[in-house]
């Protein structure tokens, strides 16, 4: 990913969250800074199992 792609999505973001406030309505997020690491957890396990090319067959694991 691009640092330019990178900076258009928060820019993005900013605009989204700008116009949300704006207009009194929840955020599509987490609100809280826990959830938004919870997030970049999932994000980060995810790229880790890619990285060290591992995984599980789930259907075999259940005999389908």
């Amino acid at each position: 990913m691009s640092v330019i792609v990178a900076l258009v999505a928060l820019g993005t973001g900013l605009i989204a969250g700008v116009v949300f406030g704006l207009l009194g309505v929840p955020i599509p997020a987490p609100p809280e800074l826990a959830g938004i690491l919870g997030i970049v957890g999932i994000f980060v396990g995810y790229k880790l199992v890619q990285y060290f090319d591992v995984g599980v067959d789930l259907l075999e694991l259940l005999g389908v």
